[in-house]
């Protein structure tokens, strides 16, 4: 296998879609999760190298990239997929939901891609890459996600900042869902009034997902850019 790809949130939905596809394909895969889910257990027998890590803590961030320096002398890519959905009136304090909205969306990228950029810089097959999975909200903002919407903002102007910093060896790109997949619990009047926002009136599909991410892997031309998966919601 080639040198691994870095995946937080490797749990379920997409991070667990995209962990599948690259193992699948014989590319190596570090997971990150917060919390046991049942889709874990596949992706270890599948050869994934799967670490625990909460990163509201900041002692299980220091011993994830520790332990990930320790074991894996290179990387292909990381790709920032590990998120938290709060709405603002959610029990914690305004200050805290945006706190933790930051933290995991912004303070861990961050950090991340810092103290290991090493590791990226390692693999001379092609320039390696950093992915961040920001979202359409971030571009608009929210009137119920605020703090969520403000987070992925900044997640997309690290996009920026880092292309800038790390170019040529390391590209640094975003993916800018909206509708990607329903949860299952999810109402038949939810799904219709949620895809009716788009142009392209259908659910994307966590194959959008990959396809973009495996665009902006192969290209070798294209860094500090956003893909925009939202079927057309901006001429809505």
């Amino acid at each position: 296998m080639s040198a691994p790809v870095l995946i937080t949130g490797v749990g379920k939905r997409v991070g667990l879609a995209l962990a599948h596809h690259f193992l699948d394909n014989d590319i190596a895969v570090i997971g990150t999760y917060r919390s046991q889910q049942p889709g874990l257990e596949l992706l270890k027998h599948k050869g994934a190298y799967l670490y625990a890590c909460d990163f509201y803590e900041d002692h299980d961030l220091e011993h994830l990239l520790q332990t990930i320096r320790d074991h894996h002398p290179q990387l292909r890519a990381i790709i920032h997929n590990a998120s938290d959905w709060l709405a603002d009136n959610n029990p914690l304090t305004p200050l805290e939901t945006l706190n933790r909205m930051m933290r995991i969306h912004v303070g861990a990228p961050y950090l991340i891609n810092l103290e290991l950029a090493e590791l990226l810089q390692r693999q001379t097959e092609k320039a390696a890459d950093i992915i961040h999975i920001t979202d359409y909200v971030a571009e608009l903002g929210s009137k119920k996600h605020i703090a969520y919407a403000a987070s992925k903002a900044a997640l997309q102007n690290l996009t920026h900042s880092f292309a800038s910093l790390l170019a040529p060896d390391i590209k640094v790109n975003a993916i800018a869902p909206a509708l990607v997949m329903f949860n299952s619990d999810d109402s038949d009047s939810y799904k219709q009034k949620a895809i009716s926002k788009a142009l392209l009136q259908k659910e994307g599909g966590v194959k959008e997902v990959i396809d973009a991410v495996n665009f902006l892997m192969n290209s070798q031309y294209t860094t500090g850019r956003t893909l925009h998966l939202d079927g057309g919601r901006h001429l809505v």
